[in-house]
């Protein structure tokens, strides 16, 4: 083998070692940046009960603006979460904060029966009633959440008189549900969640 072809192997020979070093440092360069947020799963909640309108809960409509808006109007959220407006009729306003409740309004209203006007919603304060056969009967502020069972230990749980199975849950609405709070610490579905302007009536055991 004469020096020229040994050369021009040898040249190749580099050449293609290049090749295989080059496609070795691609491959292990740096890889995708991974998304650590997929999938993960986080504590809070989507909304906050603590600012949302609930069923039972008085509210009070103001309109200004116009000439003539509408009247005032107060209305106690119904059980299924809507209220009753003039000219339009049901307004779901539970689960909505008064800003939302109020935007959805001006919305209804405007242009369709006014050029203008201006919508505040306000709540009252929120309550609860605890009577009858426990141990420290009370109206109590509504701050979230909570089951019959749950506000009944809130007013000093049950008297050594209390009829437990027969607790009477009374909605804002008159509407009367009877719970069997013996039952419910076994079934969380027959703890019915108490809502701001209810009552709850403790009745005492026959003998």
């Amino acid at each position: 083998m004469n020096q020229e072809k040994f050369i021009k192997i040898w040249k190749t020979c580099v050449a293609f070692c290049a090749l295989i070093v080059a496609v070795l440092f691609v491959g292990c360069g740096p890889l995708d940046p991974v998304d650590t947020n997929k999938g993960a799963i986080t504590g809070e909640p989507t909304s906050n009960t603590f600012n949302t309108l609930q069923p039972g809960e008085m509210v009070k409509i103001d309109f200004s603006g116009p000439p003539s808006p509408p009247h005032p109007h107060e209305e106690n959220i119904k059980d299924d979460g809507t209220i009753s407006l003039i000219h339009v009729g049901s307004v779901k306003a539970a689960g909505k904060t008064p800003g939302q409740l109020q935007t959805e309004i001006q919305q209804l209203y405007v242009p369709r029966f006014y050029r203008y006007l201006n919508v505040t919603v306000k709540p009252a304060d929120r309550f609860f009633i605890v009577g009858g056969e426990v141990k420290a009967p009370s109206r109590q502020l509504y701050l979230g959440p909570i089951t019959v069972t749950g506000a009944i230990k809130a007013s000093g749980d049950f008297t050594e008189y209390a009829r437990k199975n027969k607790v009477r849950l009374i909605r804002a609405d008159g509407t009367i549900r009877i719970i069997d709070t013996i039952k419910a610490q076994n079934n969380s579905a027959l703890d019915l969640p108490v809502y701001p302007g209810d009552k709850i009536d403790v009745p005492a055991r026959m003998f």
